[in-house]
């Protein structure tokens, strides 16, 4: 699980770029010819990620379909043989937003430019409220206590380390660790994108994931007080066995795909199951991904954070994401119906 998923969720929150809240859930049953582009695509990527997850799936409606799809060759027939498309909406507007995997510089040890921690998750903030991100930077109550991680050379890149929730680190030595999600200190989240818009630095249309960057790193201390007034603070693990071929942890403890995997609300979709995706604008994408992750910022029947891979150039491609369109989940055909029946 991503600690607060999508650059442009972290920008702005989700709540201000939608605009409304979530209402009464409605199922709507469609054709597959409906679905735009889906004759294009390529289903047996689609179909290989679903195969990933999809033996983690508990329900008996969908512990068959994966095991139908193990020995099945035509991707396309497979999924309109036995999944039915459905378009679920809570009154809240499509929006989709990226995300992806940092890629930092570290050592295991502290010196030079290596200053600036990930720590593990302390006991006493298991399962329970525990310092602000400005009590724990200002006191030093972790200090000395065996907790670190890594330490990185630049803090910017740690905020948002936190804010994806997983990334990798190269170190020093030639060699790299990988870090995943291991908890947070319980308190809300509170968008710095927002509160430099707040404060006239920003505008709600000029504000980026880059700009936000470049803001705090000209404003030195000042930049540094600002990410501070977001008292959430993020913990990691070490999850080197993930092979280095391989995207990062998903919220199934399962690796996620490049543009084949997206983060979802799972009040809403099914973990595990396969979504068509239709965005509108730089992207412009008509593909079949997996519900493979979720985040805080994820909330409503529409919206959804398209993973992007790792490294800067994804993070810039993710961070440009802000889109419109609609996604459709593919559920076993009897429980569409037995839905859409059921309002």
């Amino acid at each position: 699980m991503r600690a607060v998923v999508a650059v442009l969720s972290f920008v702005l929150g989700l709540s201000a770029m939608t605009g409304a809240q979530a209402g009464p859930v409605t199922y709507r049953v469609l054709e597959f010819s409906e679905l735009e582009g889906w004759e294009a695509d390529d289903q047996a990527a689609a179909l290989a990620v679903f195969r990933e997850t999809c033996r983690d799936m508990q329900d008996p409606d969908w512990t068959v379909l994966c095991k139908t799809a193990a020995d099945w060759d035509d991707a396309r027939t497979f999924f309109e043989l036995h999944f039915s498309p459905v378009l679920i909406e809570d009154g809240t507007p499509m929006l989709f937003t990226g995300y992806y995997e940092p890629e930092l510089r570290g050592s295991r040890y502290r010196g030079g430019p290596y200053q600036y921690p990930i720590y593990r998750l302390p006991d006493e903030a298991a399962d329970r409220p525990f310092l602000s991100r400005a009590e724990i930077e200002e006191s030093g109550a972790l200090t000395g206590r065996g907790l670190e991680i890594a330490w990185i050379d630049d803090p910017v890149d740690v905020y948002f380390l936190q804010v994806q929730g997983s990334g990798r680190v190269r170190l020093d030595d030639g060699t790299a660790l990988r870090v995943g999600y291991g908890g947070k200190n319980g308190h809300e989240y509170r968008s710095v994108g927002k509160e430099l818009i707040r404060l006239g630095e920003l505008d709600e249309h000029s504000v980026s994931a880059d700009r936000i960057r470049d803001w705090v790193r000209e404003k030195g201390e000042e930049g540094r007080k600002l990410l501070q007034r977001n008292p959430s603070y993020v913990f990691f693990r070490e999850v080197n066995q993930v092979p280095a071929d391989r995207g990062p942890l998903g919220a199934m403890n399962r690796s996620i795909t490049a543009l084949r995997s997206i983060a979802v609300d799972p009040s809403r979709v099914t973990l595990g199951a396969p979504v068509w995706i239709e965005t509108n604008g730089a992207e412009n994408m008509r593909r079949l991904m997996i519900a493979q992750d979720t985040g805080a910022a994820v909330k409503g029947a529409q919206r959804a954070d398209i993973f992007f891979g790792t490294g800067q150039a994804a993070g810039a491609r993710a961070g440009a994401v802000k889109e419109g369109g609609r996604m459709v989940v593919l559920m076993p055909i009897q429980r569409a119906y037995a839905l859409a029946e059921a309002l």
